[in-house]
């Protein structure tokens, strides 16, 4: 059985994607993947200590059930179901039969198309994760999405929307600052930050009125000394803990973040906090299965299928061009790819 894996590099050398003959051994249950989105986290599976020589490409899955085992007691035969495979799952979802527990997956919507959904799957939940577990965002909250346009946050401003907060949010190009003063429901403000002009802090202590915003979700931090151009859109920490509102809530995705004294000193003063959002949190571990399922089934395929979450469309690519798609999203060119068996 063939699959998308990826051989990491030694040292500085670029990992490579390869089309790899595997044996699957067909258990109880089974599911055809059809389409797959994935961005790669080969430094999270050697934190939490997975090790392999070649790891599996393609966990955000779309399929149909092709059979199933005695114990199964949610799934039939030719039902269609959707879901991300776990950290430590040995094969590709590039595969065109896995074998998987029924736990990871749940029923896709008869109106939503797989593209559709293994392209917006992630997206949501980690939108999800950071509006509702960390920031307990509610109507009437002011919130900050940073790279609104990005499919990270694009959903992050509908979910706020819908739960009636005032959103502002950030454009990296002129084309994007189009897209998102079109969008519907509409943001408070886009606040261009790709040409230089823009003073990110005076604009949203403007909108608020001199406030700050309750809840701040940025895409990365920009550190002292890092010029170069894609990294000079992001914002520097210290205008995220300047705009925050008393009571305020950071949530980050960078990893690495270090907070000086003088930035813990302003969080203090603002009686604010910082949470950080790990997208694989809840596929790490089984102790959340429960509420992680739910997240899924309630919370983001009933909002896909109502359309209160509308993600862009995404153009699936055959699987022989799966390894150059790879390479490209490792490339940041792309921030996903969606492949199509």
């Amino acid at each position: 059985m063939k699959g998308l894996y990826c051989r990491a590099g030694v040292s500085d050398a670029k990992p490579k994607f390869v089309i790899q003959e595997t044996l699957v051994v067909v258990q109880t249950r089974e599911i055809i993947a059809f389409f797959i989105g994935d961005s790669a986290l080969f430094q999270l599976l050697s934190d939490v200590g997975i090790q392999t020589d070649l790891i599996p490409v393609g966990r955000e899955i779309a399929g149909v059930i092709l059979q199933v085992g005695d114990k199964v007691s949610f799934f039939q035969p030719d039902d269609e179901v959707v879901g991300i495979l776990p950290l430590e799952f040995p094969f590709s979802g590039l595969c065109d039969v896995i074998d998987i527990d029924e736990q990871y997956l749940v029923q896709k919507p008869e109106k939503l198309s797989s593209v559709c959904v293994a392209g917006a799957l992630r997206d949501g939940v980690c939108a999800y994760t950071a509006l509702h577990t960390h920031a307990r965002v509610a109507a009437g909250n002011t919130i900050l999405v940073f790279d609104g346009a990005s499919p990270f946050g694009l959903m992050c401003i509908q979910l706020a929307c819908y739960h009636g907060a005032k959103v502002l949010t950030t454009s990296h190009s002129a084309q994007k600052q189009t897209f998102l003063e079109q969008l519907r429901p509409t943001v408070a403000r886009v606040i261009p930050v790709y040409n230089g002009a823009s003073d990110l802090l005076s604009v949203v202590l403007e909108e608020t009125g001199g406030l700050g915003v309750d809840v701040v979700v940025d895409c990365g931090v920009r550190l002292q000394g890092e010029e170069s151009e894609e990294r000079k859109l992001l914002p520097h920490k210290h205008d995220i803990i300047s705009a925050l509102a008393v009571g305020g809530h950071w949530v980050t995705s960078h990893k690495d973040l270090q907070l000086d004294p003088p930035d813990s000193r302003l969080l203090f003063l603002r009686s604010a906090s910082v949470s950080f959002l790990n997208h694989e949190v809840w596929t790490a571990s089984s102790a959340q299965q429960g509420r992680y399922l739910r997240i899924l089934n309630l919370d983001i395929m009933e909002k896909l299928s109502a359309g209160v979450l509308r993600p862009q469309p995404e153009e699936p690519v055959p699987v022989y061009e799966a390894t150059v798609a790879m390479e490209t999203v490792q490339s940041h060119q792309k921030t996903k790819a969606v492949v199509q068996i």
